[in-house]
């Protein structure tokens, strides 16, 4: 698979996976998701001992892109969004069985904040900002 919003790398033991929608502070999309849950079964699949998450750019994740779920763009339940994709992508991260090491560069809001905290390890830079946005939603 060619990713468009992420980065991967799969060497030496090493799992690198780069969010990769800097313009956007990297928030989600239904095809980032799908990227990553591609990036993530060859990281099962592979010899990775540690898998290493960040994002590119002036910050780790914006959450999900807001855009994607405007009136007019179909459904906006955004819970529904969260049930369908970052439950089911924070119970995958944790039940990887190396660690995570996550670098958080910047902001992490709402469920970008949750994906770098479902990390074994989160190193998070002097920039870095950890938001939870859920309570302004609605």
């Amino acid at each position: 698979m060619t990713y468009k919003n992420i980065e991967f790398s799969l060497a030496d033991g090493i799992a690198r996976i780069t969010l990769n929608r800097p313009d956007k502070l990297n928030s989600f999309t239904e095809a980032m998701h799908g990227e990553l849950a591609d990036a993530l079964d060859q990281v099962e699949a592979g010899q990775a001992r540690v898998l290493v998450l960040t994002g590119n750019g002036r910050g780790f994740c914006a959450g999900q892109d807001l855009s994607e779920r405007q009136p007019g763009n179909g459904d906006v339940d955004l819970g529904e969004t969260v049930e369908k994709f970052y439950a089911p992508l924070v119970r995958r991260l944790r039940a990887l069985p190396m660690p995570i090491v996550v670098g958080v560069n910047g902001v992490a809001a709402g469920a970008g904040a949750n994906v770098a905290l479902a990390g074994d390890i989160v190193i998070a830079a002097r920039s870095a900002s950890f938001i939870q946005a859920f309570c302004r939603l609605g």
